[in-house]
């Protein structure tokens, strides 16, 4: 028998059980964290990081046919464009309640990916949404003589923070390939080329392929920053694996959409891409004795926040497929059975629902970096990468039907 299409089902199976624990997380202004059993706290407050995330997922889910999900894409969709919007000065804050907060290019990165996905979802306000999102990123964050991102402003963008980081621009490299697929418009093959270039190519390179995560505002690596706080859920101190993963897969979708849009693609994308999957294995995989994929790495490639992190495993998993779907080679398929071998056995949560969210260094429940179960999106895509071309974007390819069958 064909292991395909019962492996495809099970993933499929496993999406659907995702999907029905975060419809928990709606709240008046958004979405919010769910705790570990999926409930919402007496105080859940909802975030535009997870409203954005969830809007997006929730997208996917509809534009596949599944039923219940339109009305939770389109509330995502109210929520981005009323309480999480600021109408003063434009942009997005992130939550209701913190209208003194920055403006963070991460955040709109996302908002910019949900309302991509939603308006291929064919949904009502879906199209003001990315309009708005697209001249935000336009207006303030995308800096054509850097080739990235700004980091985040203030309210009314009048500062700006000296700071460069990588996190922010592979979410918008994440965000642009959809942006080139839902408008038409290769500029944002070009752009997400650029950052490419300069935080894998120059900086991730030279570094053994373990990424640099944070920079001054004139790219020079900040290596000691948040030393004090090396487990800092988004900005750690040191290298962070699941970020050298999560960028091998988006050079590989880079480099197909680049190929399917007819541009010059390089050669490189593919070489660093095997590069950094292999190096962040070599140095965060069951390291310390125990199986799992380590937090943080410190400049001496040591493990140094040990705990094992659910999202890490599922970039993981999703780069395996993508360069075994890339290249056929078995090592590849070896990685990915692994990765998910370890995934169902520890960290998908057959009890109360979802997925654990953090392990400890025993592979342990815990909660140190990450409490409760609030993110959907790095698991739900996890599932849905291995059935997909690496070109166009998941909601693109989601709606033409694509099924590469490649695991």
């Amino acid at each position: 028998m064909n292991p395909v299409p019962a492996h495809h089902q099970w993933l499929a199976d496993e999406g659907l059980r995702l999907l029905t624990f975060a419809k928990a997380s709606r709240l008046p202004a958004g979405f919010g964290n769910l705790d570990q059993k999926g409930r919402l706290p007496a105080d859940a407050t909802a975030q535009t990081m997870n409203t954005a995330r969830m809007t997006h997922s929730f997208a996917l889910a509809h534009i596949q046919g599944l039923p219940g999900f339109a009305h939770l894409v389109d509330h995502g969709i109210d929520a981005l464009m009323g309480p999480l919007r600021d109408a003063d000065f434009g942009g997005w804050f992130a939550s209701p309640d913190a209208g003194d907060s920055d403006k963070a290019a991460y955040l709109h990165a996302f908002v910019a990916l949900a309302a991509s996905s939603a308006v291929v979802a064919r949904r009502p306000g879906a199209q003001a949404l990315l309009s708005e999102a697209i001249d935000i990123i336009d207006r303030y964050f995308w800096s054509e003589e850097e080739g990235a991102l700004r980091e985040s402003f203030n309210r009314d963008w009048s500062v700006e923070e000296a700071y460069r980081g990588a996190n922010s621009n592979m979410h918008a490299t994440e965000a642009f390939l959809a942006l080139a697929d839902v408008t038409g418009d290769s500029r944002w093959l070009e752009r997400a080329l650029r950052i490419v270039e300069r935080v894998i190519h120059q900086h991730g390179a030279a570094n053994e392929h373990l990424v640099i995560e944070h920079f001054d505002r004139h790219w020079r690596p900040l290596r000691d920053y948040n030393q004090a706080n090396p487990a800092d859920g988004f900005r750690p101190f040191g290298t962070t694996p699941g970020h050298g993963f999560e960028w091998a897969r988006l050079l590989l979708h880079l480099e197909a959409a680049r190929i399917r849009a007819g541009l010059v693609t390089p050669d490189w994308l593919l070489s660093d891409a095997r590069q950094l999957f292999a190096n962040n294995c070599r140095y965060a995989w069951q390291v310390d004795g125990a199986p799992g994929l380590v937090y943080t790495l410190d400049w001496q490639q040591r493990p140094l926040v040990r705990q094992r992190l659910h999202w890490v495993h599922c970039e993981a998993s999703a780069a395996a497929s993508a360069l075994l779907q890339r290249t056929g080679e078995g090592e590849y398929a070896t990685w990915y059975r692994r990765l998910w071998d370890y995934s169902e056995r520890h960290l998908i949560d057959r009890v109360d629902g979802s997925w654990h969210h953090e392990l400890d260094v025993h592979n342990r429940p815990s909660s140190q970096i990450w409490g409760g179960k609030p993110d959907l999106y790095h698991a739900w895509q996890a599932v849905l990468i291995p059935r997909l071309p690496l070109a166009p974007s998941l909601a693109t390819a989601l709606a033409q039907g694509s099924d590469s069958r490649v695991v």
